[in-house]
């Protein structure tokens, strides 16, 4: 039975909701049901379901900037309204499907289904991102497992200049002149690389020691085999000419 969050900010809306899906099929068990978004937004990023019924017409933030700020979204969207205009911007916005209020019951099976063969899809995909993680793991030249955009990258150290900091998120700069965004804070991400090659050399970098050209100590940089300049902190000088 698929588990169900449902999510709209008219209690009675919430409720007749509830009450069709129930009444429609019995392959539905819902959950938990909102009618506050920053609470089911906080129930998401712990509890996440099978699958969500979200309303577009919400005030303080609507069904697609709800969507947006869903952390690690791995579960299907189902849009559920009364107006139709909303249906191509719901499927441009990831949603797997868009349900007219009042909710016919073969719309839903067919929503059901579409459900159950993205979970699959889903299910498969973990499965596969779990034996290439072990598969990496063993091996003896273990290379640096990145995860962005929907893929899983096997970078080996030396093709990593450095890392920068950009509050929650960080960007790579590879060797060949690549740029990769990583919804990772940088603490994150040095704690994917090799200790032994790559030192924070500053509270927004990370760099490649073995990419260091020349270190300019009265402005305070390294500058890189790639000519990019780095700063270095004072508080890490001190531990960063030690391991030079």
């Amino acid at each position: 039975m698929l588990q169900a969050v449902l999510v709209d900010d008219e209690r009675k809306a919430l409720e007749s909701l509830s009450w069709e899906l129930r009444n429609l099929s019995d392959e539905i068990k819902i959950v938990a049901a909102f009618t506050d978004a920053h609470e089911a937004l906080d129930y998401l990023e712990s509890n996440p379901p099978d699958c969500l019924f979200l309303d577009i017409e919400m005030p303080v933030m609507d069904g697609f900037q709800f969507i947006k700020n869903i952390k690690d979204q791995n579960f299907p969207v189902v849009i559920t309204t009364a107006y139709n205009q909303y249906a191509l911007k719901a499927l441009k916005n990831e949603a797997i499907d868009y349900l007219l209020k009042p909710i016919d019951s073969d719309d839903l099976s067919e929503t059901i289904e579409k459900i159950k063969r993205f979970n699959a899809r889903n299910a498969t995909a973990e499965k596969l991102e779990h034996l290439l993680l072990n598969f990496n793991a063993k091996s003896i030249d273990r290379k640096i497992t990145i995860h962005t955009d929907g893929k899983l990258l096997f970078l080996e150290s030396d093709e990593i200049l450095f890392v920068e900091s950009d509050g929650n998120y960080s960007t790579l700069y590879l060797v060949d002149g690549q740029k990769i965004l990583l919804t990772k804070k940088l603490k994150q991400v040095h704690g994917l690389l090799p200790n032994e090659m790559f030192f924070r050399i500053h509270n927004s970098f990370v760099v490649n020691l073995s990419k260091i050209k020349e270190y300019l100590k009265t402005d305070g940089y390294v500058v890189l085999k790639s000519n990019h300049r780095v700063p270095v902190s004072r508080q890490k000088k001190s531990d960063f000419l030690d391991l030079l």
